[in-house]
């Protein structure tokens, strides 16, 4: 049982959360990350790639180590021909390690597929970025995310 731990006091443990639900932050990423790996990303990518959505993307990368594509949905952040978002858990999302290794990425919105280069943005302000993009992601963002990190990707015309 975790002990109680005040946000504001000298006692503050940021490995912890608040008192209120007792689970540790390590527990809550590995808890996202399972339903979203095995339950959200089918759905919201078969959705995608049928167009079905709007307020949903896919982006594509190249796997680090395999070379293979690698797709995650990602908030629709279509705004002309750049594509924001910000990634929920930063550098330690798998895509975000793409990226890194490999900036060409493809991204697809309502069923449709765009190249582009991907750019991550660490000096950027990701609440003031999340207002610009679609309301319920970026909620759904910052409540589980931690080390925001906006990538910008630039796509060919």
């Amino acid at each position: 049982m975790l002990a109680e731990v005040s946000l504001h006091g000298q006692n503050t443990d940021p490995k912890r959360l608040h008192v209120r639900n007792g689970i540790r932050v390590e527990t809550k990423a590995r808890l996202v990350k399972s339903f979203q790996k095995r339950i959200l990303n089918p759905l919201v990518k078969a959705l995608v790639h049928r167009g079905v959505v709007g307020g949903w993307a896919i982006v594509e990368t190249r796997g680090r180590k395999t070379g293979e594509p690698r797709e995650t949905p990602v908030g629709n952040g279509l705004q002309g021909d750049t594509f924001w978002l910000v990634a929920e858990f930063g550098r330690r999302a798998a895509y975000v390690k793409n990226i890194e290794a490999d900036p060409r990425v493809r991204v697809c919105v309502r069923g449709i597929w765009r190249s582009g280069r991907a750019m991550l943005l660490p000096s950027d302000d990701t609440r003031v970025r999340q207002a610009t993009l679609h309301r319920l992601n970026a909620v759904a963002v910052r409540a589980v995310g931690k080390d925001l990190l906006t990538v910008r990707i630039d796509l060919d015309h």
